[in-house]
């Protein structure tokens, strides 16, 4: 406890902290209301997942572009424009279904939604790589723990506000969570304090994704999210296979408050083995933990495994944020953070699509459950590969956080 108080009593943890879980939340919100708002609009399910994905998937690609240009000056005017422009922009999106617009309306205004998403998560990753070495692995774990809340939150407001009024609430309801966190991150102590490196070499659009390490620590944590998308689809499958598809929610809440579980335990820990060596133990433990999933036949049983299983999670994440923050270019901190986050989104979303394909298939739930534990595999065999060591960046001097 007394690690996790170190962090608080920094000048500006509690608004990074509380700032930063209220603008990741529509992240986990808007989707999943924009997929029900379409279905009830239009009675397709084919297209509401497609304007779901569109918008996830500009989200993730628009996310690097915002954090090279964040790098370059500083985050702060990029959020503060992203405020004023993204609840426009949810407002025009809500405004075109629900006034019965053609599907290429809809998945064009989905897009445009998704690219004006505020750049919380990435900059406020950015800002912890910059606080005190002694206290930056458990404030990286802090970071995942509320990444992992906003993924049990998130949702279960969605639902509430669906039932309670319509999935247009909800996304209301995302956009004042967007401003607000967005505004609270730029007007912290950290953000004005914000000193960027300057770039001495004009580099390529690709450099940061390419710099040595960095290749190894995002494919590694795309395989991982690939897992991680076909078990969210495989666990509503055995839910519903079971008889029970209302226990979908709460065995995704299980997995997810065993990584919260995990990750609370991890960060207070001190851990003198290196962070590459960290990273590919704990992947190989998300690996055994997924293994057993597979051979579950009862939800309570699976509800267990995953709780177990997810305790190695935000471990995991904690580990590769850290990794990230060491080597990234010190000019490209937030670009950086951003890649992972995209790379993230998108096997997630490829992970899912498979996922989906093997349930429907001769292989099953079953199928789905082993393609997350190839997924894990495979990030513990890319961080086996040799590659560059990364090269000793000037870093900026840590700002009081």
């Amino acid at each position: 406890m007394r690690s996790y108080l170190s962090v608080w009593r920094l000048p500006s943890a509690p608004v990074l902290l509380v700032a930063g879980f209220a603008g990741r939340l529509p992240s986990a919100m808007v989707p999943l209301a924009l997929l029900l708002m379409v279905q009830q609009q239009t009675g397709s399910y084919a297209v509401a997942g497609l304007a779901a994905a569109t918008y996830g998937l500009a989200m993730a690609g628009m996310a690097p572009v915002l954090g090279r240009l964040a790098d370059r000056r500083s985050p702060r005017p990029v959020l503060v424009a992203q405020a004023a422009a993204y609840p426009l922009l949810l407002t025009l999106l809500v405004a075109v279904v629900l006034g019965g617009a053609p599907t290429a309306a809809i998945v064009a205004a989905s897009a445009v939604a998704g690219a004006g998403t505020p750049l919380v998560s990435g900059a406020v990753r950015a800002l912890w790589s910059r606080v005190d070495p002694r206290v930056r692995g458990t404030a990286y774990a802090l970071d995942a723990t509320a990444t992992e809340l906003v993924f049990v939150a998130g949702p279960t407001l969605v639902a509430a506000l669906a039932v309670l009024a319509t999935p247009a609430w909800a996304i209301a309801v995302a956009g004042v969570l967007a401003v607000a966190g967005a505004l609270g991150i730029a007007a912290s102590g950290a953000m004005r304090g914000w000193v960027s490196v300057p770039v001495v070499h004009r580099t390529s659009a690709f450099a940061t994704v390419l710099a040595p390490g960095m290749p190894r620590v995002l494919l590694s944590g795309a395989a991982l999210m690939l897992g991680f998308g076909a078990l969210e689809v495989a666990v509503p499958a055995f839910a519903d296979a079971a008889g029970a598809p209302g226990m979908s929610g709460v065995l995704l809440a299980l997995w997810s408050l065993g990584s919260v579980a995990g990750g609370l335990w991890f960060g207070a820990r001190v851990v003198s083995v290196s962070l590459p060596r960290q990273y590919r133990w704990l992947l190989l433990g998300v690996t055994i933990g997924l293994a057993p999933l597979a051979a579950a036949s009862d939800p309570w049983v699976l509800g267990a495994l995953l709780f177990l299983g997810g305790t190695a999670i935000a471990p995991t994440l904690t580990v590769q944020n850290s990794l990230v923050g060491a080597i990234a270019p010190a000019h490209a901190t937030t670009e950086a953070f951003t890649w992972l986050s995209t790379m993230a989104t998108g096997a997630s979303a490829v992970g899912a699509a498979l996922g989906g394909a093997l349930i429907e298939g001769p292989a099953g739930v079953s199928g789905s459950l082993l393609l997350a534990v190839a997924g894990a595999a495979l990030a513990v065999l890319v961080t086996l590969v040799p590659g560059r060591r990364p090269a000793r960046e000037r870093v900026p001097e840590p700002v009081a956080a």
